[in-house]
């Protein structure tokens, strides 16, 4: 039998991307205050930085204070007895994070910025091996996290084209407002680091948590 693995995620994206590596989850979505959680998170490590604790909160990590909210959320509520899996994507643009888009207008003008330009993706994943056995065998040794960044390069899109992208309401749904693996596939030139990331989930990183926590990604294989 499969290890069971949870994907603390509402993102069809995600979902697609492990079915597609032979992996079938069990979804549970997370309830989490996102701009709450993070603004808590970089309020504290500012306090840190001021007291001469440490750095302040980079961008790259933001998104993988987001990942671990989720995962422990789920944990929380459902306490499931399997891997826990939370990501959480955000587009780094001119000393920016961006996240999902809150309007139409926004998209548009955020679209007007990339064009031409390049971004950095940041997908912030925590792995949680959450089974019974698991926390009885070790329970320091059962989380793993990280931060995947790939850098996209976009296309000089036309006022047309923006406007034509933005009344499908597919930037509205996704972090950065683009996607790769939809109708947004056309308008990304070219990308520097593992594309899985861009669509929301980065397979490598993941067998790299896997592994920290003991398991092998043929493990959680549902198929061959």
């Amino acid at each position: 039998m499969p290890i069971p693995l949870v994907l603390a995620s509402a993102s069809p994206a995600r979902l697609a991307t492990l079915r597609s590596a032979g992996i079938e989850p069990r979804v549970l979505v997370a309830e989490v205050d996102e701009e709450r959680t993070l603004a808590a998170a970089v309020e504290v490590f500012r306090e840190h930085h001021d007291a001469g604790i440490g750095p302040e909160l980079a961008l790259r990590d933001r998104p993988f204070i987001l990942a671990n909210a989720k995962a422990r959320s789920v944990i929380a509520r459902d306490n499931p007895d399997a891997l826990v899996l939370a990501c959480d994507s955000m587009l780094e643009f001119d000393g920016e994070l961006f996240g999902r888009p809150p309007t139409p207008t926004e998209a548009r003008n955020r679209w007007r910025r990339l064009r031409g330009k390049s971004a950095i993706l940041h997908t912030g994943h925590l792995l949680v091996d959450n089974r019974i056995e698991a926390r009885s065998r070790d329970p320091y040794a059962t989380h793993a996290g990280d931060t995947a960044s790939t850098s996209v390069w976009f296309a000089d899109l036309s006022e047309a084209e923006i406007d034509a992208y933005v009344a499908t309401g597919e930037p509205l749904a996704v972090a950065g407002g683009f996607t790769i693996d939809g109708l947004g596939g056309p308008f990304v030139e070219r990308v520097e680091g593992d594309h899985h990331n861009v669509v929301g989930l980065s397979l490598p990183l993941m067998r790299r948590l896997c592994a920290s926590v003991g398991v092998t990604i043929p493990e959680l294989w549902t198929r061959p």
